[in-house]
């Protein structure tokens, strides 16, 4: 089967919205958005029913009541969306080893060692949905191709709840008629730059030449369309690799940066931060913090520390120290738009080594007296959370800002395993 469409790409339809359409019955065939309200608030996802009305995800909810007036907001089983991707995973996993998962509700899959257990990539594809269906409870669509890139376009063309085999040969037949917007890596930005030039098909995209697209759109993701649209894609369905580091972040508008403002903001993102490195017994040595200024400019600073942290006080005050240092190094007092905050150079760490009491006592030393009270209080506030909820104790600036938005709970979804 060497060149075949022995790559599959499994996707879950509308997953947030189809879970809650699996929970509660009455749901099923009508609008839904996840999140959000009719007088404000961030839609989180929308059910198919909803999207035919031009609902989406990350559209405002009061917008989103005014193009769907039947529209039906849930508030959402964030507890519930991990466990049934797993379940999903688990199916997938039943035919082949070679799983790659790449968010919570898609994988690819190489099957090119299961065909002549269970049959062609094809007949593959059937019984996952299938099984998916039986087993779960929800629509999942695939795609088989013989490259990654061309198995996850043939997905989202079988979307909603359907099945596309491309044959060996049909490539070209089948991506020409295609919009380009379905490419790996098109957003809205490059899409309507390339539909500028006249081009709105991945057949328009493969016979305009790669010099002509690296000068539109930057030599790097210009030369990487132009292969994709060739079908050129040699990469392999690998297993699902660890995390590396660990982040989080915050949009804030346009804000004149405040030790208030940032002391919250900071404080949030590192309670989240931290949170995730004890709950996997890890931390890190090294620091970053990125704050982008109005007109989307960015700045990134860090700090490499001789031993690991995962207390929530400590990097709140080292994220504070390189956020300023950002800040001062501009011209002129700025409006700040983002922070961001992520941890590398990851380690494990189920215990601290306690410190003799060196003089003077350094705070940020997870051994010395202070640091390992921190990271104890921490722990113990984390026992709290995990039995009584996330609200149930926190530092006061985190816990008294109240972030609009995307709920956290939403946003662990989508990160990696540490």
């Amino acid at each position: 089967m060497s060149g075949g469409p022995t790559i599959l790409h499994a996707d879950l339809d509308a997953f947030y919205a189809s879970v809650e359409q699996l929970l509660d019955p009455s749901l099923r065939g009508r609008p839904v958005a996840v999140g959000g309200s009719a007088g404000g608030g961030v839609v989180l996802a929308a059910s198919y029913e909803a999207k035919a009305h031009g609902v989406q995800g990350g559209m405002p909810g009061w917008r989103a009541a005014r193009l769907c007036p039947d529209l039906l907001f849930v508030r959402g089983h964030f507890g519930r969306y991990q466990e049934l991707a797993d379940r999903v995973m688990a199916v997938l996993g039943d035919f082949t080893p070679a799983v790659q998962r790449i968010s919570i509700d898609e994988a690819f899959l190489d099957v090119s060692g299961s065909t002549h257990l269970f049959g062609a990539p094809g007949a593959i594809g059937a019984s996952i949905r299938h099984r998916v269906r039986a087993e779960v409870g929800l629509p999942i669509s695939v795609g088989a191709a013989s490259t990654k890139h061309l198995a996850k376009i043939a997905s989202q063309v079988a979307k909603p709840d359907g099945l596309v085999v491309v044959e060996p040969g049909r490539e070209r037949e089948f991506l020409d008629p295609l919009p380009v917007g379905l490419m790996w890596g098109v957003g809205p930005v490059t899409e309507q730059r390339l539909a500028d030039r006249g081009i709105r098909t991945i057949g328009e995209l493969v016979q305009e030449p790669g010099h002509t697209l690296e000068k539109l759109l930057g030599r790097a993701t210009g030369s990487t369309l132009h292969a994709l649209a060739l079908n050129e894609d040699p990469r392999k369905v690998t297993r699902t690799a660890r995390a590396g580091s660990v982040g989080a972040q915050s949009a804030l508008g346009r804000r004149t940066p405040t030790p208030e403002l940032v002391r919250s903001v900071l404080g949030h993102l590192a309670e989240r931060v931290a949170g995730r490195l004890r709950t996997k017994d890890r931390a890190g040595r090294t620091i970053t913090v990125r704050v982008r200024f109005a007109g989307m400019r960015s700045v990134t600073r860090s700090r490499t520390l001789p031993g690991p942290v995962s207390a929530t006080l400590t990097l709140t005050e080292m994220a504070e120290a390189l956020v300023w240092q950002a800040i001062r190094d501009q011209t002129e007092t700025p409006e700040i738009t983002l922070l961001a905050v992520s941890v590398s150079n990851l380690t494990r760490q189920a215990a601290v080594q306690l410190e003799l009491p060196l003089q003077p006592e350094d705070p940020w030393r997870p051994g010395s007296p202070t640091g390992s009270a921190r990271w104890a209080l921490d722990r113990s506030m984390d026992a709290a959370r995990a039995r009584f909820g996330r609200d149930a104790v926190g530092y006061l600036p985190a816990t008294m800002r109240r972030p609009g938005g995307v709920p956290d709970d939403f946003r662990e979804l989508a990160e990696r395993d540490l």
